[in-house]
């Protein structure tokens, strides 16, 4: 058995974050391939959509984790865990319960063997571990996973939309999302309550908005 682990939604300042590993039959690798499964950044959301059905149907086990603005927070505020460390330890749990015997997972670190090392320290099974900087990109196993997770935060995304309007993609680089939150700010004195207020991009929307609003502007 061969499992692939990647996440989707580690940049954002809005959403959540999602974790997911998915476990093959090695035999049923080159049938994924054919289906068309590659790194989800490369796929429409269409696509990614009809491929989940696909991987689901093929894959022996599927393990997703979820994590709020508000727990990503409290994990780097108040817990003083990174991002790479709660990754880490998440995907160890993760494999822990798929447990195959061959773990293809895509590292955030532009140091693999360091994220490799963490892993390790949280980890009880003992599979091979290959992790690599854009194995999404690589293994098909971790495209599936990249696809699952992708889908869900899409999902995630679209019921904020629904409740909050279009924010834009929630990335600190997207001027719709720099927008809604200094407008958010202007009018309720706050940022909302799906923002990753440990975001410098947050902290410092908050801190000018609010000294804008006190001198008049």
């Amino acid at each position: 058995m061969i499992a692939g682990c990647d996440e989707a939604g580690r940049g954002p300042v809005l959403g959540n974050m999602v974790l997911c590993g998915v476990k093959f039959d090695q035999r049923v690798l080159d049938e994924l391939r054919a289906a068309g499964i590659k790194d989800s950044k490369l796929i429409t959301p269409k696509k990614r959509e009809m491929l989940v059905r696909v991987i689901t149907e093929k894959a022996s086990g599927v393990e997703i984790v979820e994590f709020s603005p508000s727990e990503i927070d409290e994990f780097r505020l108040v817990k003083k865990i990174n991002l790479n460390e709660l990754e880490a330890r998440t995907f160890a749990q993760i494999i822990d319960r798929l447990k195959p015997r061959l773990v293809y997972l895509d590292s955030p670190d532009p140091n693999p063997e360091l994220f490799e090392q963490r892993i390790r320290k949280y980890i009880k099974s003992k599979p091979q571990l290959v992790v690599e900087n854009f194995a999404d990109r690589k293994y098909v196993a971790v495209a599936a996973a990249s696809i699952v997770a992708k889908v869900r935060r899409d999902q995630r995304i679209a019921e904020l939309r629904q409740h909050y309007g279009d924010f834009g993609s929630g990335y600190p680089a997207d001027p719709r999302t720099i927008s809604f939150l200094e407008r958010w700010v202007r009018e309720h004195g706050k940022l909302p309550d799906f923002t990753r207020k440990s975001w410098w991009t947050a902290q410092r929307i908050e801190s000018e908005t609010r000294q804008r609003k006190k001198s008049g502007e």
